[in-house]
């Protein structure tokens, strides 16, 4: 079985990663879920939100028994100064929705989980807030799902959108799965035209945020493949990273 298991939201925020690694389509609870299977780790695609999150996480434990899970994916920044294609490994994981918080590991940096893509406006209050340096909508639920199983958590997130940076609503065109409708949201973006730039600008965003949480999750298997009998070496992050 699989040491380690990573649950992302997108297949897109992970292919660099996955694209080599071995397919197994399996059943939880009545519901078909996308693994993707190497020797130490197995990941899975939940879909976009908490709801999506929780039931991978607890399909891909159920499944595969792993010793810890990883929140992976992408995650917006809360302060000027983190860039695209930034790492975040952090020590706190907060929900907005209740405040509570689990602790991700070794350093000071804090991300906060919300329920919907965040607006530029709704960013400067959550990192006011929360202390936080970066907003997604899944690793704390993620970490929920883990805890109820006695299973480790840790995660890594990359920044795929600036603090000013006013990502189109998306809400309409995420399924009640998590899944992202893709054509839809070409339709809808295709007949308005001042939604060309923007759009543009998150596919080179996302695009960038895919190959540097890509190579930073290759290098830190390496590291974790290179020392199997440490076990510090799978909850302390290499270095390229914020912690």
């Amino acid at each position: 079985m699989p040491r380690e298991a990573i649950v992302a939201a997108l297949e897109r925020e992970v292919w660099p990663l996955v694209k080599d690694w071995r397919v197994s389509e399996r059943e939880h609870e009545g519901k078909q879920f996308k693994f993707f299977e190497s020797d130490d780790e197995v990941l899975v695609c939940g879909g976009i939100g908490a709801q999506a999150a929780r039931r991978a996480t607890e399909a891909v434990i159920a499944l595969y028994q792993p010793e810890r899970v990883l929140s992976v994916g992408f995650a917006g920044a809360l302060d000027s100064s983190w860039k695209v294609g930034t790492i975040l490994v952090p020590a706190q994981v907060i929900d907005a929705q209740d405040g509570s918080h689990v602790d991700g590991g070794p350093g000071k940096y804090v991300l906060v989980s919300v329920a919907a893509v965040a607006s530029v406006e709704q960013k400067k209050k959550l990192a006011k807030a929360y202390g936080a340096q970066a907003v997604d909508m899944e690793a704390a639920a993620v970490a929920r799902g883990a805890q109820a199983r006695g299973v480790g958590f840790s995660a890594v997130k990359v920044i795929s959108d600036d603090m000013d940076f006013e990502l189109p609503s998306m809400e309409k065109f995420i399924a009640g799965d998590g899944q992202f409708r893709t054509g839809k949201f070409v339709a809808f973006v295709a007949i308005r035209p001042w939604l060309w730039s923007p759009v543009r600008r998150l596919q080179k965003n996302s695009a960038i945020a895919a190959r540097a949480l890509c190579k930073f999750l290759q290098d830190r298997s390496k590291e974790v493949a290179e020392d199997l009998e440490n076990s510090a070496a799978e909850a302390h992050p290499i270095s390229g990273a914020r912690v």
